[in-house]
């Protein structure tokens, strides 16, 4: 339509249509958002939790408080923002260079040793550890705060 009559025939059936809302603002729902900030490596609870207004498009990601309850912050979190699951992460109860207690399971039997972990873990997550005393490395399951389990065969 680059003659002037084909653009004239434009114009007029564009200011003949019904005039359409381009800019309606978006509907807002009440949705879960942090009371305060929150550091990474922080437990949730419950009780950082309060409701404010957001877009529905925002409150569609957000995670309910009951689901957040228990999980370590991944990344630091401001005041305000809603919490999604890339946010989260289970507790991590081994932390990467913190001492560990190895405990080598085998039938009855059970060796404890210090250690070191090489890695961070959540429970029943595997994680790499070293021994202090021989410095060797073995791979165990996170079964408690600063406690690695390796079963022996």
């Amino acid at each position: 339509m680059s003659t002037p009559l084909g653009r004239a025939a434009l114009f007029a059936l564009l200011a003949s249509a019904p005039a359409i809302a381009w800019a309606q603002p978006p509907e807002a729902v009440r949705v879960a958002v942090l009371d305060h900030p929150i550091a990474r490596g922080d437990v949730l609870a419950l009780a950082d939790f309060t409701e404010d207004q957001r877009p529905a498009a925002q409150a569609r990601m957000a995670l309910p408080p009951r689901d957040c309850a228990g999980l370590e912050a991944r990344r630091a979190l401001p005041s305000g923002s809603i919490v999604m699951a890339s946010d989260l992460m289970p507790q991590q109860l081994v932390r990467r260079g913190e001492p560990v207690m190895i405990r080598v399971v085998s039938g009855g039997l059970t060796i404890s040793a210090s250690g070191r972990a090489l890695a961070s873990g959540a429970k029943g997550e595997m994680v790499r550890v070293v021994t202090n005393t021989t410095s060797r490395t073995l791979d165990g399951i996170v079964d408690g705060t600063g406690s690695v389990r390796i079963v022996a065969p």
